[in-house]
């Protein structure tokens, strides 16, 4: 049966994926505006059901809590970013470099996630709840997508 992590493994390829299309297109092309729309829903909805079907959890433990508000306050420095690109013309040098900032922010938090905080959650929860919360997760990414 598939656990949290084996959920969110597969979100953040499908990251990793996207921001490497957005950083090769050019100017404020349709393929551009596609991608990023795509990438923006997918990252917003994904952090909605991560914060409350992976770090809530984690808060209950002690020595998880810590990474877990860590975790949090890079998806809202995420957001931010986002926020910049919305703000800027995607023909303009600006935003490409936001982009390319997003995207090392991602890929940041993605690798620091699957690389320590994946730990402290796989001791802070039990077997039982991490398979619990992989459904979750999946059905409330599903609806924030529908949203």
């Amino acid at each position: 049966m598939e656990r949290i992590f084996d959920a969110l493994r597969e979100d953040h390829e499908k990251q990793r994926a996207m921001l490497k299309e957005l950083l090769k297109t050019e100017g404020d092309s349709k393929e551009r505006r596609q991608i990023y729309q795509e990438l923006k829903a997918e990252l917003k909805a994904h952090a909605v059901a991560e914060e409350r079907f992976f770090y809530k959890p984690m808060m209950d433990d002690d020595a998880a809590i810590k990474k877990a508000r860590h975790s949090i306050a890079e998806h809202h420095e995420i957001d931010e970013f986002l926020e910049d690109l919305d703000e800027t013309e995607m023909t303009s040098s600006g935003w490409i470099a936001t982009a390319k900032k997003l995207s090392e922010k991602v890929h940041h938090h993605l690798d620091e996630e699957e690389q320590e905080v994946f730990k402290s959650a796989g001791i802070a929860l039990s077997e039982t709840v991490k398979k619990r919360l992989a459904g979750q997760f999946r059905e409330e990414k599903e609806l924030q997508l529908s949203c």
